[in-house]
Order: C-alpha cells, then sequence, then structure tokens
C-alpha cells in the first residue's frame, strides 16, 4: 500500500525519512497513539485469561531503566572514584 499508511516495521531504512514527513506530529495524535500503544500491549499482556508475570515484569524493567537514565548524571556524581 502507500507508505503513509505501512506500520513503521514495514518501512525500509531509505524510506524512513519521507515515512516520518507523513506523520501527524500534533499533540492530539501522539496522545492518540500512546493509547493506542497501552490498549495494544495491555490486551496482548495484562488482560489475559492465563496470564503470566511477562506483562508486569516488562513495566517494571522499563520503569528501572526510564528512572536510571532519568537519574543518570546525578548518579555520576557520586561514583567512587580512585583520583578526584
Amino acid at each position: 500500500g502507500p507508505l503513509s499508511e505501512r506500520h513503521l516495521m514495514d518501512v525500509r531504512l531509505g524510506e524512513l525519512p519521507t515515512w516520518l514527513g507523513t506523520r501527524n506530529f500534533s499533540p492530539q495524535a501522539l496522545l492518540g497513539e500512546a493509547q493506542k500503544a497501552w490498549s495494544s500491549y495491555y490486551n496482548k499482556y495484562i488482560n489475559v485469561k492465563k496470564g503470566g508475570p511477562a506483562g508486569i515484569s516488562m513495566l517494571l524493567a522499563g520503569y528501572c531503566l526510564l528512572s536510571y537514565g532519568w537519574n543518570y548524571q546525578h548518579i555520576k556524581h557520586h561514583r567512587w572514584r580512585k583520583y578526584h
């Protein structure tokens, strides 16, 4: 189909700048995409009949990585160093 209707994983690397140009980056569109991604994740991993710890552990791992990334500059200054 047309390039604007393809999913990100179906776009080739050379077509990526053109594909990004067709995207809508308004706040309302970004919020809609975030809601769509959350509902997809929720239906796939959380809202299942026989669920396991995978969905929750992915959320926790994502939070840990995000939190570490946010606090990296602060953590970096508190390392023990041999030479000051």
